[in-house]
């Protein structure tokens, strides 16, 4: 199969370009008449039986002419714009773009679009793609699915007109369809001939921008997490606000093994022996939220959603008191620490912003990374994109050295939502299955 599905994703390839150029080319009245002309192209072969030929001659014409008339437009213009830091998929935001006219008359009837890089998939991709759409095509329940390789969705922006040597700025509106980084290239200045079929397009030149674009985040209910104060071994030195050290209780002789940043210099000279800070020990809360990366299709709607609630439990979360530890594995085994100054929510956000599906190890991989843990954690929230036997094994582990659990399930549109809760069928308030697509109606009635 490998051959047919390369000979039909370098079909994919070739008209993704076309259309992108055609999209671009062509107004909403020059689409119609593109159309128009190669339907009467069609009908029009057999010249004895139908006048359809005399359509497409004047609609040829009529396109040519656009055509001419767009090659005219020489222009020269420079570009700027100011962009956000971050953005939130699904939520549009707005800046500005200024247009500087180089030329020696006035330009009017501009608009202005957006160019972003926007890489086409990798074989690997889009045959995963295909393949979870076909999968897909076999259940009684089936909906639309977006394009899962478009980046962002916007419009052109109209200019007011440019005098000779000016400028003119115009809003723009553009709202991020995916998480990840957002890459922004030059823009497309253009102006519609007149007869208002074809835009000619002049590139403008602009050094690469970017924003990063977080992951949605859901309304959470109220939710209990698991877990009680547990003993860090290190306490508070987890906390860049506290410094290198554990909260100071007192002074005290030198015991050997005692690490010599916490001499006491002044007390040393002072007794004319070694001084010792002595520091008190530290519980708190610790959770763990584990996100499960592994899936056969990267760009699906159930690990977008996946990510999306593991990013709602980490900026909702309370980091005052506690500790957060973020757990996947990605090319590596990752664990990320929020909380008690360690480091903001926001920065757990940028992270899942860029999480992507492990190809390079099996579950057993996260299975390790939770299990070395465990010993200074007082809770797990886990977020799985499946419940089968090795996932059901690695809460059996935690369960019976005594480590609580809450369990989040996101399956497929369409899939049963009425799971065996396996090793959590003790405790059925801390399994919860959530559909893809209605995850945010499935929290509100927890």
């Amino acid at each position: 199969m490998n051959p047919i599905l390369k000979s039909l994703f370098l079909f994919y390839r070739l008209g993704w370009r076309s259309g992108y150029w055609v999209r671009r080319k062509f107004t909403a009245a020059g689409l119609a008449m593109l159309g128009a002309l190669l339907l009467a192209g069609l009908m029009g072969i057999d010249t004895e039986n139908t006048v359809a030929y005399q359509g497409f001659t004047l609609l040829f014409f009529l396109l040519a002419s656009a055509l001419i008339l767009s090659v005219t437009f020489r222009a020269r213009f420079t570009a700027s714009r100011r962009l956000p830091r971050f953005g939130t998929a699904g939520e549009s935001f707005e800046y500005r773009i200024v247009v500087r006219n180089l030329g020696r008359s006035i330009q009017a009837g501009l608009t202005v679009m957006e160019n972003l890089v926007n890489p086409i998939p990798s074989f690997h991709d889009w045959r995963s793609s295909q393949m979870a759409e076909e999968r897909r095509s076999f259940r009684l329940i089936q909906d639309r699915r977006a394009n899962p390789f478009k980046l962002a969705a916007f419009r052109e922006a109209r200019l007011p007109a440019i005098p000779p040597g000016g400028e003119s700025d115009t809003s723009m509106t553009i709202t991020p369809l995916r998480r990840g980084t957002l890459k922004f290239a030059g823009v497309t200045v253009a102006r519609t001939d007149p007869l208002g079929l074809l835009r000619a397009l002049v590139k403008v030149s602009i050094p690469l921008q970017t924003v990063l674009v977080l992951p949605r985040r859901f309304a959470l209910p109220p939710i209990p997490l698991p877990g009680t104060v547990k003993y860090q071994e290190r306490g508070v030195a987890l906390a860049s606000s506290v410094g290198q050290s554990d909260e100071f209780v007192s002074l005290r002789d030198y015991r050997r093994g005692d690490p010599l940043r916490h001499i006491h210099w002044r007390s040393w000279a002072k007794a004319g022996k070694p001084i010792v800070k002595e520091f008190e020990d530290e519980f708190f809360v610790r959770h763990a939220l584990v996100l499960d990366t592994f899936s056969d299709d990267p760009h699906g709607d159930v690990f977008e959603d996946a990510v999306s609630l593991a990013a709602s439990f980490a900026s909702t979360i309370s980091s005052q008191e506690s500790l957060l530890d973020l757990l996947f594995v990605g090319r590596e085994a990752y664990c990320f620490t929020a909380g008690r100054g360690v480091a903001h929510a926001d920065q757990l956000l940028e992270v899942l912003a860029s999480v992507r599906v492990c190809r390079e190890f099996g579950f057993d991989a996260l299975d390790s990374l939770v299990i070395e843990h465990l010993a200074v954690v007082s809770g797990c929230v886990f977020v799985l994109q499946s419940w089968n036997q090795e996932r059901q094994e690695l809460i059996r582990k935690l369960k019976a050295v005594g480590v609580p659990v809450r369990v989040f399930v996101i399956v497929a549109d369409g899939e049963p939502t009425g799971l065996d809760p396996g090793p959590m069928h003790d405790e059925p308030d801390c399994f919860h299955v959530l559909t893809a697509g209605r995850v945010q109606q499935d929290l509100a009635r927890l």
